[in-house]
């Protein structure tokens, strides 16, 4: 049995996450908005995969599962950033002045 989609994602350029200096960079703002874009295009790619499979069309089991662990990981990143956020925006509202 070969699975040829595998040997495909070994080949895939692993991207590094590019840390601003601060001058010149883009914001904070504008950097959680790609980020959570990316996320929903996870969740969609995900979504029509499943889609797919479920129609009977050809979709490979790997790239299924693939695709709902990526999304599902992503998702949970999400969280974890916002939880991290609201914690820390609770802790500068309880700042005395």
């Amino acid at each position: 049995m070969r699975i040829d989609a595998l040997s495909q994602l070994q080949k895939a350029p692993v991207t590094q996450p590019t840390v601003s200096s601060g001058s010149g960079g883009e914001d904070f703002g504008q950097m959680l908005t790609d980020a959570l874009k990316e996320v929903n295009e996870s969740q969609i790619a995900s979504r029509d995969l499943q889609a797919e499979f479920m129609a009977g069309r050809k979709v490979e089991y790997h790239e299924l599962v693939f695709a709902m662990e990526r999304a599902s990981v992503a998702l949970q990143l999400t969280m974890q950033v916002r939880n991290k956020l609201l914690e820390a925006y609770q802790t500068i509202e309880r700042m005395q002045i």
